[in-house]
């Protein structure tokens, strides 16, 4: 889903230069006078340079929404990792216990058997 949005946002923003340098030629070959086609130039650059700092925006609270998206899946992934190493634990001290047990009962035998 990230890779996703990423693409998106790197497609508009690609879209949107391209949308720039091209405005920018037609106003620069159009037949009229150069004070119109300066002030056409300066009007669509700034139109251009809101949209991009809107897309900017968009784009920094998307990247802040997967960062924290991803914090809290590798705080849930380390919450499950400590669940599951307290059971392995668990399970580690019955194992031996139980073989604490067994031994016992072999020493007993070679003590009975020895005796």
């Amino acid at each position: 889903m990230a890779d996703r949005d990423n693409y998106v946002a790197s497609g508009a923003l690609i879209m949107l230069a391209a949308g720039a340098i091209g405005a920018g030629l037609a106003l620069l070959y159009a037949p009229q006078s150069g004070r119109r086609t300066r002030r056409q130039v300066r009007s669509y650059a700034r139109q251009m340079g809101s949209e991009a700092e809107k897309m900017a925006s968009s784009l920094a609270d998307s990247l802040s929404d997967m960062v924290e998206d991803v914090g809290e899946r590798v705080s849930d992934l380390s919450h499950q990792g400590g669940d599951v190493a307290e059971d392995m634990k668990k399970q580690l001290l019955r194992n031996i216990e139980r073989g604490e047990k067994q031994l016992e009962k072999q020493r007993k035998k070679l003590a009975d058997l020895w005796g």
